[in-house]
């Protein structure tokens, strides 16, 4: 490859661009005039630098950022620990023929309340009529019998006396006349059999409550015993349970409670609880726990629970998804911030704190439970402190803060 040479020659500055300068200093120019253009060029530069550094104004200081500032409040607490849990009825029953035969009617609407006793299906019944009048028809025949056994019986005994039979002759009327009264025992019990086949074709609500759809019609033939056809189901609407499991640690917690309100006995039973469903934030219904598991489901670790609630109104349906709250202390005060006020560092909670000279300090605190949008302060708070509940995203340790103070008591609601 050809190498190509690039020579550069430089200018030589001519007397007239020397000006009047002293003859060391018109030597040296000549002999540097690469030396002369970069100081040049390194003077342009350090005047643009100064007309630049003089001419930027000082920048503006940022002014100190605005916070909410409030004392803790403190309140008089019950604290209530959440559970999650379905509806269920307190009695639930599918409904069955008890004889088979055709249904010839269905007595009731869908979704109806009914009361117990109220005829929800009536099966044909002459058939069971014909058997009841042929039960009725061999009683009497039986009976006629036992009358006939009776007079041989009773002869028998005078023959007997006058020595005119054997013994074994009397002996076979007596036998004659137990067999008579077994048969009418018989009769009688074909009888009551043939009167319950004929009321089992009148199907009765057995409890009150919500009847489903029907699920066989008129016309169908249905079965009775192991094959039996479900019909409909009732469901009980007032009271309902609600089932919630709890863990181990508040079972113990719970009872332990318990021990000190009930002079040391740790029974649950009547321990209050309220409840509410999915369009409810708060829980407007009042119940109590009437049945605690006796013993711990060990693939869980949780113990069974049961609360009991009145449902006059029927806004409670079996199935419905429901909150309830199982009481988890006696009344006590306690110190309550918004619950969006308190940090999350890693493992550790925490809040902001304003001194006198508004400069803003980490501190570490315990939450307890949440109270509606309050968090319950354990531990880390005085009553005193001024804590940032508002605010608290713009703030690093040390930093100088714009407070405004106001009363959690009285912003409660907007918070």
């Amino acid at each position: 490859m050809d190498e190509t040479t690039v020579f550069i020659t430089p200018i030589r500055p001519t007397n007239r661009q020397y000006g009047q300068l002293p003859g060391f200093a018109k030597s040296w120019i000549a002999q540097n005039p690469r030396h002369l253009m970069l100081l040049l060029a390194l003077a342009l530069v350090s005047s643009g630098c100064e007309s630049t550094s003089e001419s930027a104004p000082a920048p503006a200081q940022t002014p100190a950022p605005k916070v909410k500032v409030a004392h803790p409040l403190q309140q008089q607490t019950t604290e209530w620990d959440e559970y999650t849990g379905r509806v269920e009825a307190v009695n639930a029953v599918d409904i069955r023929a008890r004889v088979s035969g055709y249904l010839d009617k269905v007595n009731f609407t869908a979704g109806a309340k009914v009361k117990k006793g109220d005829l929800l299906f009536l099966i044909d019944p002459k058939p069971f009529k014909a058997q009841l009048n042929y039960a009725v028809a061999e009683l009497e025949r039986v009976k006629t019998k036992r009358d006939l056994a009776k007079n041989d019986l009773a002869r028998a005994e005078n023959l007997l006396r006058a020595k005119a039979i054997s013994a074994e002759e009397f002996d076979a009327r007596n036998k004659g006349l137990r067999e008579a009264d077994a048969a009418v025992s018989s009769a009688e019990a074909n009888v009551y059999t043939a009167k319950l086949n004929l009321d089992y074709t009148e199907i009765r609500a057995p409890i009150s409550g919500r009847i489903g759809r029907e699920r066989v019609t008129a016309g169908n033939l249905i079965n009775a015993g192991g094959e039996a056809t479900v019909l409909t189901t009732i469901v009980s609407t007032d009271p309902v349970y609600v089932y919630v499991d709890a863990d181990e640690q508040s079972v113990l917690k719970y009872r332990r409670q318990s021990q000190q309100l009930k002079n040391g006995s740790a029974d649950l039973q009547g321990t209050p609880v309220q409840l509410a469903v999915a369009d409810e934030t708060d829980f407007p219904h009042q119940g109590r726990l009437d049945y605690v598991a006796p013993s711990e489901d060990p693939a869980t670790g949780t113990v069974s629970l049961r609360g009991v609630f009145a449902n006059p109104d029927e806004l409670l349906s079996p199935g419905f998804f429901a909150r309830m709250r199982v009481q988890g202390s006696a009344a006590y005060t306690a110190t309550l911030l918004p619950d969006r006020a308190i940090g999350t560092d890693q493992a550790q909670r925490f809040v902001w704190v304003v001194n006198a000279d508004n400069e803003v300090a980490y501190r570490q605190v315990t939450p307890g439970v949440l109270i509606g949008p309050m968090r319950v302060i354990r531990k880390g708070l005085r009553p005193d402190d001024w804590v940032v509940v508002e605010g608290v995203q713009k703030l690093k340790p040390g930093s100088t803060v714009n407070p405004e103070r106001i009363s959690l008591a009285d912003a409660r609601e907007a918070l």
